[in-house]
């Protein structure tokens, strides 16, 4: 059973999913008196709330109940969060709206028609208020004030500085620099949010099953919400999932709301989420503004760089928000070697709505400006890109390198994957080409990025919110815990616990690689149990699916949890023998000695012996065989007072090569071929990881090419289903190449980092500088995404325009 680990073995959970066995939120059984909820939202982006009329709807055959804000005032408290501003959030909107699609009222009947029906006979008052979109209009002095308490539209602002930037800035050669806009989009998983809330008034206590997939330290948040002690709040998340990619983080207010709907109605309450809701009301990635600078010697070296970053959060900030502008704060300067850094962070709130963790949060925003960046160094200098990132990259020799801000990446060849992306995708040879290509009316262009991926956030990143005078007057956070158990039963069969709570990445199967080399047993003889209950499972507040944490910090539970029961085995297996612990080797079910292979004791019977005879356990071993491992890494410190902070545990890396041609009369953009280099360290399972890569790619085209969260001047919503907030599809994903090098990360103890969010960030910087470098020759800036059609044609024509005016 050796060499289970990296092999691409196919996964134990399809056979249930293809089968249609698959058990989502919507396949659980209810109790035959649960009512089904639907929502009333907000029509207005910004306005009090005069009246709500809700007679006329109470009235509807099969209606149970109807409650609004004024109904939960006093039982909820509102929903703490990670910043000093007070800003009050709740699950329904009780004085004002902040955004179109926030929740106004919640009617639960007998089934989801009459609710629906019922929703149209509520009669809401509204008083219009001025809407506030823009993300700079919001810092200006005459700017509408979202919430008055507040007394600005600024949830957050931390000021930092690393190295020696003026004198960065002063030695320079030349300073380049650029205003960037990065989009509002989200992730559109097959599966929308799903609650099933039960009050118990005997206990006082709250049973949910939800499509919740953490972090875990939102249970606690949703506790103090409603006001109760954390072990009132059970929360069970079915094994399947169909999808989240972060999104469904921002369940923990409906969760919240159907709880309370249960407790005032008093019967179980269901809400499915439908699709327009969950596009204009469930979570998104932050839209942010970045002023970029560049200090940089005329080698093509950059010595400093200065960014201010301003993250819409929407309507209100809240857990774990402000994530996205925090998370990566550790590998700000990306794969480069740039040791003086001044960044200005702003959050703040507009009329749109809330955000929250998406696939690659915080990456795609902040690679965007950096990548796009080092090409306009290469365009200053006349050099090649390629060159320009050469010259910057961290080298070998620097691991484990030590960024500006704090960060330590644990391991790496940058420039042996860089240069692989490059050969694979024929870089030079494609240079010759696009010039042939021009000479004929073609218009061709590749991109480059290069970017250092996180995974396994430290939890006490999000404190760098705080400034260190804010933190010392509370408990310092840190870590990135996580959880697993491995049990035997009385007959030897294995289960094994987790508490990642996956949403389609592969946990289950490799999971039981991992054990299965361990324990030397078949990968058929192991079950992996991957739903979570708060009140029996093994769990931190950092548990969950995000951050790519599975591959560093869940396997890494998972292993030392094995080892925890291959230790027991060799104990009972030695002394049974009556030999030395280390004179034992395990393989194929049994426990031998090694230099005599006939003298062994097989793994089923010491689990007998562990279930069946525990006064025959050597002295002082408990009986069973159930061990629970929590894992952590010492590198996740807390924040410093200089404010350096280690965000996350491990970081890959990826290299990317785009090659695109833009139709001369329709300005679309066509993706020639796409080239990814990732060194994720040790791969578990290469099937799955490059299942995760072209995942991972898809959602970053969207962002590159289609997908944003629009809405007008007015603050009204425009892009509401799928008509207007266009993903990709098959069709639209071009030819990909996948290859990868391996630099095994010294801090897990299988040397493998994550890698499910590489492509999600590089992507649409990749091919917005494909974009910029095919439409060179019109000195084109491309600082804004998606890259529509419509919006290079205007490009195009402003260009065209500027060279036939004298």
């Amino acid at each position: 059973m050796t060499n289970v680990i990296g092999k691409s073995a196919t996964r134990v959970e399809d056979k249930r999913l293809l089968t249609g066995q698959g058990k989502y939120i919507d396949d659980l059984g209810t109790k035959v008196n649960t009512g089904h909820a639907a929502i009333l939202r907000s029509s207005h982006p910004h306005a009090y709330i005069k009246s709500i009329d809700k007679e006329a709807a109470l009235k509807m055959p099969g209606v149970k109940g109807i409650i609004t804000g004024e109904d939960i005032r006093g039982l909820v408290k509102p929903f703490s969060v990670g910043v000093m501003a007070p800003v009050e959030y709740y699950p329904l909107a009780i004085d004002k709206v902040r955004y179109v699609g926030e929740p106004v009222a919640i009617i639960v009947a007998k089934d989801r028609y009459a609710a629906e029906d019922a929703l149209e006979k509520i009669k809401v008052v509204y008083e219009s208020l001025p809407p506030l979109v823009g993300i700079e209009r919001a810092l200006e002095e005459d700017a509408p004030i979202l919430h008055e308490n507040v007394g600005s539209n600024i949830a957050n602002h931390r000021e930092f500085n690393y190295g020696d930037v003026d004198k960065a800035f002063e030695e320079a050669d030349r300073i380049v620099k650029h205003k960037f806009n990065f989009p509002k989009y989200t992730a559109t998983p097959v599966e929308t949010y799903g609650v099933v809330a039960e009050y118990d008034p005997a206990h006082d206590q709250y049973t949910v099953q939800a499509n919740f997939h953490g972090p875990f330290v939102i249970h606690s948040i949703m506790a103090q919400a409603l006001q109760i002690p954390s072990n009132k709040l059970r929360i069970i998340v079915p094994k399947d999932i169909g999808g989240s990619y972060g999104i469904k983080a921002g369940i923990f207010p409906y969760i919240v709301l159907c709880g309370l709907a249960s407790k005032l109605i008093g019967c179980p309450v269901k809400w499915i989420e439908d699709r327009q809701e969950h596009l204009s009301s469930s979570a998104s990635g932050t839209d942010r503004v970045t002023y970029i600078e560049a200090a940089v010697e005329n080698s093509g070296k950059v010595t400093g760089l200065r960014m201010k970053m301003i993250d819409n959060v929407g309507a209100y900030i809240r857990a774990p928000e402000p994530a996205s502008l925090y998370r990566n704060h550790a590998n700000s300067t990306g794969a480069y070697d740039i040791q003086n850094l001044h960044i200005d962070a702003y959050a703040i709130m507009t009329n749109k709505s809330p955000t929250g963790l998406i696939r690659g949060y915080g990456g795609q925003e902040l690679y965007f400006p950096l990548e796009r960046i080092m090409q306009e160094v290469a365009k200053e200098l006349n050099m090649d890109h390629a060159d320009v990132i050469r010259k910057n990259l961290v080298k070998e020799a620097q691991f484990p390198y030590k960024t500006a801000s704090g960060g330590t990446y644990d391991s790496g060849n940058y420039e042996e994957s860089f240069e692989l992306a490059l050969a694979t995708g024929k870089y030079e040879e494609f240079r010759k080409k696009q010039e042939e290509a021009r000479k004929n009316g073609k218009i061709l262009g590749v991109g480059l990025a290069c970017i250092v991926e996180p995974s396994g956030s430290n939890m006490g990143y999000i404190t760098v919110a705080l400034t260190p005078e804010e933190r010392a007057g509370s408990l310092p956070k840190s870590g990135a815990a996580e959880a697993a158990t491995v049990s035997m039963d009385p007959l030897g069969s294995v289960n094994v616990r987790i508490s990642t709570t996956p949403s389609g990445q592969g946990h289950e199967t490799v999971a039981a690689q991992i054990v299965s080399e361990v324990l030397g047993l078949p990968r058929e003889q192991i079950n992996v149990v991957a739903e979570l209950d708060t009140s029996t499972s093994a769990w931190s507040i950092a548990s969950g699916s995000y951050s790519s944490r599975f591959a560093s910090l869940g396997s890494s539970a998972i292993y030392y949890a094995a080892h925890k029961v291959r230790t027991k085995l060799f104990k009972i297996a030695a002394d049974q023998l009556n030999v030395k612990e280390a004179d034992l080797e395990l393989e194929k079910g049994s426990i031998f000695v090694k230099n005599n292979p006939d003298k062994k004791f097989s793994v089923k019977r010491a689990a007998g012996l562990a279930h069946w005879h525990p006064t025959s356990l050597p002295d002082g071993m408990e009986p069973g065989i159930y061990e629970t491992y929590y894992y952590t890494a010492d590198v996740a410190q807390a924040p410093n007072e200089q404010d350096m902070i280690n965000s996350s545990v491990t970081y890959g890396f990826v290299a990317d090569m785009v090659t695109v041609e833009i139709d001369p009369d329709t300005a679309e953009v066509k993706i020639i071929d796409y080239f990814t280099v990732h060194d994720a360290g040790k791969l578990l399972n290469p099937l799955i990881v490059d299942g995760q890569i072209m995942g991972g790619l898809a959602h970053g085209l969207g962002g590159a090419l289609y997908e944003e969260l629009a809405y007008d001047k007015n603050g009204q919503f425009l892009t509401g289903s799928f008509m207007d907030y266009l993903c990709p599809t098959a069709p639209e994903i071009p030819n990909v190449t996948i290859k990868h090098t391996e630099s095994p990360s010294p801090l897990t103890p299988l040397g493998a980092k994550g890698l499910g969010e590489g492509n999600t960030m590089s992507a649409p910087v990749a091919v917005a500088n494909a974009v910029s470098d095919a439409l060179a020759h019109l000195d084109i800036m491309i600082d804004d995404l998606p890259l529509s059609p419509t919006r290079i044609w205007k490009l195009m024509g402003e260009a065209k325009e500027k060279v036939t005016t004298p």
